[in-house]
């Protein structure tokens, strides 16, 4: 049987944020077969992530094979990753394509996260998954 290389994203379904970057983001075209997994989804692979210690709620996760991007460093593989067609490609992969920009970022990033979700009234996913 022929097995595919699949993409996997797991990110915040409930962060409007969240859903805005992997929408506007071309994933399918820059690196092929992509599945994106809200965090939020009664899913398997979301309670095997988090009993390896990954904390979706500071940030999401690129799974590529058999290694696992989180936070800063997924957010740096998927611009790594994508090409510069259009004007949130070229924005994300010239703020995200150095590591450290990234690390530098990412905590503002979750921050406004934390506030959206608090304004929205929608807890973390720590919260929603017991």
């Amino acid at each position: 049987m022929l097995k595919l290389d699949v993409t996997l994203i797991i990110y915040d379904g409930a962060c409007p944020f969240c859903r805005a970057y992997v929408r506007l983001h071309r994933l399918r075209q820059d690196i092929g077969t992509v599945e994106l997994l809200s965090a939020r989804d009664a899913d398997d692979r979301i309670a095997h992530f988090q009993a390896q210690g990954f904390d979706l709620d500071q940030g999401m996760l690129v799974v590529m094979g058999d290694v696992v991007h989180s936070g800063a460093d997924a957010m740096h593989v998927l611009a790594s990753c994508s090409t510069s067609l259009g004007w949130f490609n070229r924005c994300n992969r010239w703020i995200f394509s150095s590591r450290c920009l990234s690390r530098l970022i990412c905590p503002m990033l979750r921050a406004g996260r934390r506030i959206a979700l608090f304004l929205l009234r929608v807890p973390l996913i720590r919260e929603t998954h017991h």
